[in-house]
């Protein structure tokens, strides 16, 4: 009797470890097939899977800073083009006024509509990243680009110089056109918050304090909030309020056209205060022509859009995570990596003057 209970009690026990091993193994085979497409791993972590395919139909939503940017929408085309030479749908979604709050409401109904991905520009990189991560818990990936938000509340972002570049480039282009004698600047930035405006003034800003600048003095930073008229204004304040004033640096599109657009119309400036910092070609053209700017610079924004494009494809596909080191192909761009904190850089701006102004178009 004790013999047979004890074979009972032995098959038992077999029948419970091996239906513990069958459901451990089934849990190890559904793991291993999220980690091929982009899910997590055992160990919490996604991994990247470099030869999977782009996923057809992927469903993107497009955010700018703010709707009718000229910078802003030639930025938008390059993104919507990478997604539909994926196979994607892109839509683009953004605020009328270029504000973080703006940006936080349309991203709460964005979130709850679950997209593969989000491609937007940051109006500020902390007021936007609670509503980001939540887009990320819910499984949507999210990419910035031009302007970064908080570096936990994205997997990456897509920078079109590096900061450091950009920086030292304002600050050359004040010196520059302040003239041999140097003088009084103005900044006339974007809005107070924006994060790559303000990392560019601060890098401008050291790069002045360096032997070679001694005779430059910035004497204000003003923000038009990326408004053509309310810039038009600050322009104008600026030089009633500073009559020395020998240039206005503007390291926004909105900005640098207002600039130029007032200082041109004023036989009382033109020519004699000078106007630069980051612009279009075409928008900025007949200011070059007239004398009124000397220089200014910038990177293509269509191809900053477009490397946001694919970014956002291949992390949606999974052949990326957003860690450092990691290769993927960017359509015309051609092979790109991922570098510290999740940036990518699309490559140094473009000077501009009356010698090779009328070679681009955009």
């Amino acid at each position: 009797m004790r013999d047979s209970r004890w074979g009972r009690f032995l098959a038992l026990l077999f029948a419970v470890v091996l239906g513990a091993a069958v459901i451990t193994g089934c849990g190890s085979t559904k793991d291993d097939s999220n980690e091929g497409s982009g899910g997590s791993a055992a160990s919490g972590e996604t991994k990247a899977d470099a030869g999977a395919a782009i996923k057809k139909g992927l469903n993107v939503v497009v955010m700018p800073k703010q709707l009718g940017n000229p910078y802003e929408e030639l930025e938008n085309k390059g993104t919507v083009a990478a997604i539909e030479e994926t196979g994607g749908s892109a839509k683009i979604q953004g605020p009328t006024d270029a504000s973080a709050s703006s940006q936080v409401s349309l991203l709460r109904s964005i979130t709850q509509q679950k997209p593969d991905a989000i491609v937007l520009a940051a109006n500020d990189p902390n007021a936007i990243a609670p509503v980001l991560k939540q887009a990320m818990q819910r499984g949507v990936k999210v990419v910035t680009q031009d302007s970064d938000a908080a570096k936990d509340a994205r997997q990456i972002f897509i920078n079109q110089a590096t900061t450091q570049s950009i920086g030292v480039q304002l600050a050359k282009q004040a010196k520059e056109t302040a003239g041999p004698d140097g003088g009084e600047v103005a900044v006339l930035s974007a809005t107070a918050n924006a994060p790559n405006q303000n990392a560019w003034i601060k890098i401008m800003q050291d790069e002045l304090k360096k032997p070679g600048y001694e005779n430059i003095k910035v004497v204000k930073v003003a923000y038009g909030d990326d408004d053509d008229q309310k810039s038009f204004q600050q322009a104008q304040g600026l030089l009633r309020a500073y009559p020395k004033l020998k240039s206005i640096v503007s390291p926004t599109t909105v900005g640098i056209a207002a600039a130029a657009r007032y200082v041109s119309s004023k036989p009382a400036y033109k020519g004699k205060v000078a106007v630069t910092g980051l612009g279009t070609p075409n928008q900025m053209s007949k200011f070059v022509k007239d004398g009124t700017v000397q220089q200014f610079a910038l990177w293509n924004p269509e191809d900053v859009g477009y490397l946001g494009g694919w970014a956002a494809a291949a992390l949606a596909s999974g052949q990326i995570t957003g860690k450092e080191g990691e290769t993927f192909k960017a359509g015309k761009l051609g092979d790109k990596t991922i570098g510290a904190d999740g940036e990518i850089v699309l490559g140094p701006p473009t000077t501009f003057t009356k010698d090779n102004i009328d070679d681009f178009d955009f």
